[in-house]
């Protein structure tokens, strides 16, 4: 009897602490009611991180524009499935602007020409473009007319298996309407307010002829810097160098003239960075100007299967380059490469890997004994195919769950792969139909286009402290505040039942009223949907989203003297901001 009744009144206690302990902080009522109260906290602005760095040096604050057109929506009387309270006490990190860039490639036309592709990228705002793209990268050869290359470039160069084939290069200042030329990029970014993103070609100081073939190559780096003139301040050294399928994996020793061995290896590729950036770095000084050189790294640990050069990659690079770099490059593919992965599969590495990734290159760097430097993760999206993954709305919500991961892990720069690509019966990265897929009209946006169009609408510019106190399984929460005064979150229902979830503010008190926008996918292609539906209006076409409504469509909106509660279908992601 006695133990029943200590038992009992511990439970009583317990209970009470806890009822107490939501009253305090402001979470309110699960059932309903005005969720916010208690007093009002200035936060305090945590230091930037090591891993973001410089990324910041040109944060600007954001503010909100409440609508003034909306659709009245009734908040849900029912009692919800799940609780996420937003501390507005609690910042993580400032949002480096830096995290909304896209990949361009020389292929999908001087995009300039293209007055549907061109308003549509105005409209989503890309922070930062990436060029010449890919791989590209190291067979492009930035000044150089149509068909007119360097006098020590190779007619023939080395697969892996050592086999020779005869490359395509690419050239820089060719203007012909299918290629995408140097001077237009310059002229898409003017059109889009972005910043730039140039991959230098390292493959040409390692298959070069010439005496000096490193020299030479960081000398054609160099001049690109002084043609640039300081529009671009982000710079990187090849692209993927470890890569078997890279141009400079395996070079001819025998045309060699330096005595490089025939397989790349980290340390040799952070040896030659190491004259890449003092060449750049000179031809910046001189024409008065501040940039920054980044090198390529791993993003985890290598399998048993892959390459000696990848195994020793990321050792070998820091302890040749030393601190030399002013940040780090990695890549993702995110999911086993081109397996026919499920819904639930893809979503969950968006969270895992993102913050896998993270953690991997600081333990790294602090292995290595190097300075802890930005991280830029310049290429991402998925290789699942069989089931059209890559074209789905699926893909679209993993492009949303990777970038509240990105902010919450504090990288610098992230840029997805990539504005356009090839149909490939649906395996196809890029944002916009390129105008190969069957019935569709050419630059249709793809749904993964939306998610990241509402996700930088309703973003801030600081992302806070949240956290389910109940019902959080199958959910995620990205809160966030503007300098304005409101407060965002994003939810993400990534399971396969609808859920109601209520939104409490600790340490803020939420205006009268709260919007938000709903997107979801179709019922087409079972769980891989081509279509999104923003707020219930979908794509007239087999695939896409509202292409040419997604700017005025009016969100939802309710007052917050009834609960902040907002219903969540299937698989959806809300994007939701709440009045100062």
């Amino acid at each position: 009897m006695k133990k029943l009744h200590f038992l009992s009144v511990l439970l009583v206690l317990v209970f009470s602490f806890s009822c107490k302990k939501t009253s305090n902080s402001g979470s309110g009522n699960a059932n309903g009611g005005n969720t916010g109260g208690g007093a009002v906290v200035t936060p305090t602005e945590p230091a930037v991180e090591n891993t973001i760095g410089f990324f910041l040096d040109t944060w600007t604050p954001k503010n909100f524009t409440v609508p003034t057109a909306y659709t009245e929506a009734a908040v849900p009387t029912e009692s919800p499935a799940a609780l996420v309270t937003i501390d507005a006490s609690k910042i993580i990190t400032k949002v480096s602007s830096f995290t909304f860039g896209q990949n361009t490639n020389t292929w999908m036309t001087q995009i300039v020409t293209e007055p549907a592709l061109s308003n549509h990228l105005s409209t989503l705002k890309p922070t930062v473009l990436r060029f010449p793209g890919g791989s590209i990268s190291d067979v492009f050869f930035w000044n150089a007319e149509n068909n007119k290359l360097p006098a020590d470039v190779p007619a023939s160069l080395l697969d892996a298996e050592g086999k020779p084939f005869t490359p395509y290069y690419w050239y820089g200042k060719n203007t012909d309407p299918w290629t995408f030329s140097v001077d237009n990029y310059y002229r898409l970014r003017q059109q889009t307010g972005s910043e730039g993103l140039i991959t230098v070609n390292y493959g040409y100081a390692r298959y070069g002829t010439g005496p000096n073939p490193v020299a030479q190559a960081a000398h054609l780096a160099a001049d690109w810097v002084r043609y640039d003139n300081g529009r671009t301040k982000y710079w990187e050294i090849g692209n993927e160098s470890n890569g078997t399928w890279e141009a400079g994996y395996r070079i001819n020793t025998v045309a060699n003239r330096d005595g490089q061995p025939e397989m790349v290896t980290g340390a040799l590729y952070g040896q030659h960075v190491g004259v890449f950036i003092d060449s750049m770095r000179k031809a910046a000084q001189e024409i008065g100007k501040t940039i920054y050189i980044g090198a390529y790294i791993l993003e985890k640990q290598p399998e048993n299967w892959q390459t000696s050069a990848d195994k020793g990659w990321n050792s070998g690079v820091f302890g040749a380059v030393a601190n030399k770099p002013d940040y780090y490059v990695i890549h993702s593919y995110y999911t086993p490469y081109k397996t026919n992965a499920s819904a639930d599969a893809i979503l969950a590495t968006a969270s895992d890997n993102t913050t896998a990734m993270m953690t991997y290159v600081k333990q790294n760097m602090t292995a290595a004994g190097v300075t802890i430097k930005p991280v830029a993760l310049d290429e991402w999206n998925i290789t699942s195919e069989g089931s059209l993954q890559q074209v789905s709305f699926i893909n679209g919500m993993h492009a949303t769950i990777l970038l509240g991961e990105a902010i919450k892990n504090k990288y610098g720069m992230t840029s997805r792969w990539d504005l356009a690509n090839g149909w490939a019966n649906g395996n196809d990265h890029g944002l916009f139909n390129i105008g190969d897929e069957p019935g569709v009209s050419k630059w249709n946006p793809r749904p993964a286009f939306y998610y990241m169009y509402y996700f930088q609408k309703m973003m801030g510019d600081r992302m806070l402290s949240s956290s389910f106190l109940y019902g959080g399984t199958g959910l995620l929460a990205y809160a966030s505040s503007f300098t304005s005064g409101e407060k965002g979150v994003i939810l993400v229902n990534k399971d396969k039942t609808a859920k109601l979830v209520q939104v409490g503010l600790d340490n803020a008190k939420p205006g009268s009223r709260f919007y938000w926008y709903t997107l979801a996918g179709g019922t087409d292609n079972g769980e891989f949907s081509r279509k999104v539906y923003v707020n219930n209006m979908g794509p007239s076409e087999p695939s896409g989203g509202p292409a040419t409504e997604y700017t005025t469509i009016k969100p939802y909106s309710a007052s917050t003297s009834g609960g902040i509660k907002v219903a969540l279908p299937a698989r959806s992601v809300v994007y939701m901001v709440i009045d100062k």
